[in-house]
């Protein structure tokens, strides 16, 4: 019976991402209609509709799904490491530090790989952070982590706004739209695809592992875990796909959060199905996310994190108000 809705569920998953990806084709300040997207893909479109679908809508729905999927998994592996359902790159920090980072490397005058470098070392960094301060010289406590993510993600979002007060004013509408989420410049999006494709395919490989992990510390090592390597893997996998999400859209909250904690709820916490349904689900609501900011109110675009907060808010609530005893 837990195969048969697993499955079932994949295969509504799958159907949500390309339905959801067929939408963002198709709508926007100029409709095109199913059918025109449709062609467009296939090649049969006139070349207009052929330009905005292929050249447009294509590349920043792709990397929607692909910074979304990226999210998702890193907050699956984040509350994997940390033992906490509440670990999210948002709520913890890690988008914060990646954003610093790469803002300070922006107004260094630096640019492409030597900023994401940036974020990726102010992404660990941030993580590495809010577990050495919430572990001290003792065991750490879920409130306790959380308490010290929530105060070290205040302290690099008055960094962030120190920054973008020195930051020159030609720049700051730009930055200040991106901080918010902006895939308006997403033009790009094989290597976010790729990277999506790697981390899930290389963590639903060591499911086994994260389900041990995810039992404690302890239980891992009788088992022959080796534990602290292992969660440097983890640390570092986490901490790329956060800041490879930040250098390409901005800061997004909330989808490594709620996306985890939904699927658990529906499927268990097998990751062998976790990972790669999270990646799924992840990327899904990016992509409706993406398409209504730029839809409701066209041809102005709303930034998109503000979008993913208002979903997934009292989307949180609503599943920790029916899951009292969810662990």
């Amino acid at each position: 019976m837990l195969r048969l809705r697993q499955s079932t569920i994949f295969v509504a998953l799958v159907a949500i991402v390309i339905a959801a990806l067929l939408i963002a084709l198709a709508t926007g300040s100029a409709n095109v209609g199913f059918e025109d997207a449709i062609s467009a893909l296939s090649g049969k479109a006139s070349v207009e509709i052929q330009a905005l679908v292929i050249e447009l809508r294509l590349p920043r729905a792709l990397t929607a799904f692909a910074v979304g999927g990226l999210l998702a998994v890193a907050g699956v592996l984040m509350q994997v490491l940390l033992r906490n359902p509440l670990a999210d790159p948002y709520i913890l920090g890690t988008s914060g530090g990646a954003a610093v980072a790469a803002l300070t490397a922006m107004l260094l005058g630096f640019s492409g790989l030597i900023i994401d470098v940036a974020a990726f070392s102010g992404a660990l960094a941030a993580t590495v952070l809010v577990f050495s301060i919430a572990r001290g010289t003792g065991s750490w406590t879920p409130t306790r982590l959380l308490l010290t993510g929530v105060v070290l993600a205040a302290g690099f979002s008055a960094a962030t706004t120190m920054l973008l007060a020195l930051s020159p004013e030609h720049q700051l509408r730009g930055m200040l739209f991106w901080l918010m989420g902006d895939l308006s410049f997403a033009f790009h999006p094989a290597r976010t695809l790729w990277l999506l494709a790697a981390l899930t395919l290389a963590a639903t490989l060591a499911a086994r592992h994260l389900n041990v992990l995810a039992r404690g510390e302890l239980q891992a090592a009788i088992v022959g875990l080796p534990v602290t390597g292992f969660r440097y893997l983890v640390f570092v996998a986490s901490s790329l796909a956060t800041a490879l999400a930040v250098t390409t859209v901005g800061v997004i909250g909330f989808v490594g959060l709620v996306v985890p904690h939904l699927i658990r709820m529906l499927i268990g916490s097998d990751h062998r199905i976790v990972v790669p349904a999270s990646a799924l689900a992840g990327g899904a609501l990016l992509v409706i996310a993406d398409t209504l900011s730029r839809t409701m109110m066209a041809p102005r675009q709303l930034p998109v994190g503000a979008l993913t907060a208002a979903i997934g808010v009292p989307l949180f609530l609503i599943l920790m108000s029916r899951s009292q005893n969810y662990r």
